[in-house]
């Protein structure tokens, strides 16, 4: 065969080979997947909760809250196209511990976000390491801690509205002056310690507006438990009203002592933390029955917002394993809300970026669990929305007591109430 034919036949077998080769890696192309993209870092949001000591008991009740919303807000996607991570440590309800804490989430973690955490010394102990970073910061169930730093960026998940300290005992002055033969004198009594001190301010603020004659008005060490003596002084003042501001421990200490002494004022309770917990509810039972005292959120008709249903339900499901509160109506909506306030500002803004969210929240309006939700002068919500409810015919310490809505009834404000007050105290016990 000659050269040049040779030649022609190798060159034709060449692009054929080749063609064939192209045509392989097309069809390849066209019916082979890419290599998936690797995946994107998950949004960091940091924070610490009081898991042990003395509110240990509310944080456990809180986390999981925040639980469900981080597992609620995966399953639609997360936030700007990546998974949503919470980081957070138990600070021991010990504010020395909470600066440590933040400081390592920063730098340390490298979370993108922190959260607030949760009670007024906490919160406050939290604030200052927010302000040097300039970072957003929604605390839980402070009050009025950011009177002492005023710092744009602070949000406070609280319903205690523009005056926390007033607005503890707001409703129980008001429902009290309702009543007819009007009460002349009031005693007054706080923990010497964050709330204690914050809300016994108000409730001398209150008091003094309304006329009232303050007969005793003293502090105790915060967690105490043997009261007795204290409820003994108060009931040698002889007062027609009794307002106290404590702590879980003391609150129970309180309750069992008025019991043991069998004092009856006309009215009593206000601004105790700690009979909102399930727990400490089954522990008092029937001593309960007449004391008048704020909670933030119950599953009554009037406070069935859109998502809360939801929420309670998935909650009280897995309470028992969680080994939280059993029926979580006090901190569970709330500490959910405070997520949904931070999701819908990064989805709005399309951004982490802290000054862009700050922003944002200080001029919207918020759709949540709780309710609408709007904030005002210092952080604190524009409106107040805290409640006064009575406790009454509890008849055991059983827990279907209390999943009983109608033995907790709202007396205040009139646009959740869901019953009339009994006054004096003694007719509802």
């Amino acid at each position: 065969m000659p050269l040049e034919v040779k030649l022609r036949s190798i060159s034709i077998a060449v692009y054929r080979a080749t063609a064939i080769a192209v045509l392989a890696s097309l069809v390849t192309a066209l019916f082979v997947a890419p290599a998936a993209a690797p995946p994107r870092e998950p949004i960091k949001i940091g924070y610490s909760m009081a898991l042990t000591g003395g509110l240990g008991r509310n944080g456990k009740s809180a986390l999981l809250a925040r639980k469900i919303w981080e597992e609620d807000t995966n399953a639609k996607g997360g936030l700007l196209g990546r998974r949503v991570k919470l980081v957070y440590y138990d600070d021991q309800t010990n504010p020395a511990a909470v600066p440590g804490i933040y400081t390592k989430l920063l730098d340390v973690d490298k979370v993108d976000l922190i959260i607030g955490n949760y009670g007024t010394s906490m919160v406050a102990a939290a604030l200052p390491i927010a302000m040097q970073r300039k970072k957003v910061f929604i605390s839980l169930f402070g009050t009025a801690v950011n009177s002492a730093f005023n710092y744009p960026n602070y949000f406070s998940m609280i319903p205690t509205g523009p005056d926390s300290k007033r607005s503890y005992t707001e409703g129980f002055f008001a429902l009290a002056l309702r009543q007819n033969p009007k009460p002349r004198t009031v005693a007054i009594i706080a923990a010497d310690t964050g709330h204690g001190l914050y809300a016994c301010e108000g409730a001398r603020q209150n008091a003094n507006a309304t006329g009232l004659t303050i007969v005793y008005d003293r502090r105790y060490p915060a967690a105490s438990t043997e009261l007795a003596p204290a409820v003994r002084a108060i009931a040698a003042t002889s007062p027609d009203l009794v307002v106290i501001c404590s702590y879980p421990p003391d609150s129970v200490g309180f309750v069992r002592a008025v019991s043991e002494i069998g004092f009856k004022p006309k009215m009593i309770g206000g601004a105790m933390v700690g009979l909102q917990s399930t727990a400490i509810k089954t522990q008092l039972g029937p001593l309960l029955n007449g004391w008048t005292n704020f909670d933030f959120w119950l599953p009554v008709p009037k406070m069935q917002f859109a998502g809360a249903p939801e929420l309670m339900k998935k909650y009280q499901a897995r309470a028992a394993v969680e080994d939280v509160d059993a029926l979580g109506y006090y901190m569970a909506p709330w500490s959910y809300a405070q997520f949904q306030i931070l999701q819908q500002a990064i989805d709005a803004t399309k951004s982490l970026d802290d000054t862009k969210l700050g922003d944002y929240i200080r001029t919207h309006r918020f759709k949540t669990v709780v309710g609408d939700v709007r904030f005002g002068a210092d952080g604190e919500l524009a409106e107040s929305r805290l409640l006064q409810v009575q406790f009454r015919n509890i008849k055991s310490h059983d827990l279907a007591e209390f999943k009983d809505i109608s033995t907790q009834v709202v007396v205040w404000p009139t646009e959740y109430e869901s019953g009339n007050l009994i006054y004096p105290y003694d007719k509802a016990k």
